[in-house]
């Protein structure tokens, strides 16, 4: 499993709720959905290949 390095990143309230409902939906952790909509950027722009996990 890889490392994962931590930083802080500040949000408005109302993205926030709408990353939290978004994630319920999804029964993923805040954490989870913020990680799985910049793995999908990511590949959607071709910065990494589409069968790479993150």
């Amino acid at each position: 499993m890889s490392k994962k390095k931590s930083f802080v990143l500040r949000l408005d309230p109302e993205t926030l709720k709408v990353i939290e409902k978004w994630a319920a939906d999804e029964f993923r952790s805040m954490n989870g959905q913020i990680e799985w909509v910049i793995n999908k950027a990511l590949k959607e722009h071709r910065k990494i290949s589409k069968d790479k996990e993150i």
